[in-house]
Formats: C-alpha cells, structure tokens, sequence
C-alpha cells in the first residue's frame, strides 16, 4: 500500500470516528432535553397495573402482553383471588388458568406461561419471585421487558430499560436509536440515559405514545416534544431538532 493510500484511509477512519462522536453526542443531548421534558409533563408517571406483591406484578406483566394494562387489571383480581401466590398456580393447571385471563388476548399461551414461570419459582426460588434478571430470565414467558418491569417496581431495582412498542416507536421517531430489535433498543437508551431515570423514561414515553404521539397518527401539532423531535409533521418554530437532526 503506498505512503499516500494509507494516509487516505487514516483520515477516513479519524472523520468516520468524529462523526460517530458527534451523533452521540446529538443524541445524548436530545434524549436528556426528552427526559426534563417528560418529567414536566407526567412528573407523576408510575406502572399504571395493579397488584400488591411481585409475585402479583410478574403476573399482570406476563397478562399486559398484545394487551392494556386497563383490560389486565379488570381481570387480575379475580385471578389472584382463585391463585393467591405461586404455589396456587403451580399445582393449577393451564386449562384452571385460562377462563380467567381469556379476554387479554393469547390466553392459552398467557396461561400456559404463568403456570410454568410459578411452577419454577416453586421448585428453584423458593415460591418467591427472584431479584435479578438471570433468574428471572428462566422464567416462562419472561423477556427483558418483563424482566425490567419487576426489578424496577417489585424490588426498586433498575437494571435496564424496559421496551415495548410506544418506547420503541418514540425512542426512533426521536432519533434516539436506528435500531429495531428491543435488546438494541434498550442498549442504545442505557447509553444516552442516567440510570436512574431509565424505568420512569419508559413509563413517561408509554403515556406520551398513548396520550399524543400514536402510532397511525401522531398528534404533531399539540406535542409538547415537538421541538427536539427530528420526525414531527409540524416543526415549532426554531426547533431545536432542525439544527441537530442526525438521522
């Protein structure tokens, strides 16, 4: 390779880096100026399902699947009346599940998940849900979104972002991430977020995605985020998003 060619590449590569730093920087900056905003807007945003233990929380998370949390919490009562812990469950068969949960969608699959996922908290945890997320993960019907919602609000811990289809839909009209899968998703956010506030950015960005930024129709004209988001149909004047759009 002659002297010239490789001192071309090297410059290639210093730009390519530069750029790359730039765009996370943007985006780092975007997502923090989200963040206050959202606190304005829901500053008492919390997990709108109900339930009293995590045993009762994994449950209704498992239930909110394809599925609202209003629909989940008209059925979980009477569930958790019939199963009142994870033994309860784990001795139940599916088929004793499944009238309970039929109108939350899936229900076979729902019911045939939570009978697994409590029968082995029965047999490995010792009828009580576990506090990490590699336990967690061995249970049926338990993926990282799943996972995030009980360690954050059964056990105050916060070990990633929870994603679902509002998070992921924003995170990319925001131009936060590029990414489609919700593992890269949730990597991106952890990156550009402090860790305090990733499960309280979730449940934020859920109630902007219901309220406002929908997924057939997204309320441009009235959203409070307008100004730093790089995809609003209608740009606010002086928007901070035309100036730093990195997509």
């Amino acid at each position: 390779m002659s002297p010239r060619k490789a001192a071309s590449q090297a410059s290639s590569r210093k730009t390519g880096r530069q750029a790359s730093t730039r765009v996370a920087s943007v985006r780092r900056q975007r997502a923090l100026a989200v963040l206050e905003r959202l606190k304005q807007l829901y500053p008492n945003a919390t997990c709108t399902l109900d339930y009293d233990t995590p045993l009762q929380l994994l449950v209704a998370t498992i239930l909110s699947a394809q599925c609202t949390d209003e629909r989940v919490n008209k059925v979980t009562p009477e569930l958790f009346a019939r199963f009142p812990d994870a033994t309860a469950f784990a001795i139940a068969t599916s088929a004793d599940i499944e009238p309970y949960v039929r109108s939350t969608g899936f229900y076979r699959n729902k019911a045939k998940n939570i009978q697994a996922a409590c029968a082995r908290i029965v047999s490995d945890f010792g009828g009580e849900v576990p506090s990490n997320m590699e336990a967690l993960l061995t249970l049926a019907g338990v993926a990282r979104k799943t996972a995030n919602v009980v360690l954050a609000h059964g056990f105050g811990i916060i070990g990633g972002v929870t994603v679902d289809t509002h998070v992921k839909r924003l995170s990319r009209r925001l131009g936060l991430t590029q990414r489609d899968d919700p593992g890269g998703i949730e990597k991106d956010l952890m990156q550009l977020l402090p860790q305090p506030d990733w499960e309280n950015w979730s449940i934020r960005l859920i109630y902007h995605g219901r309220q406002v930024c929908k997924a057939r129709k997204p309320d441009c004209a009235v959203c409070e985020l307008n100004a730093l988001c790089p995809s609003a149909e209608v740009k606010a004047e002086g928007s901070v998003a035309d100036a730093t759009d990195d997509r």
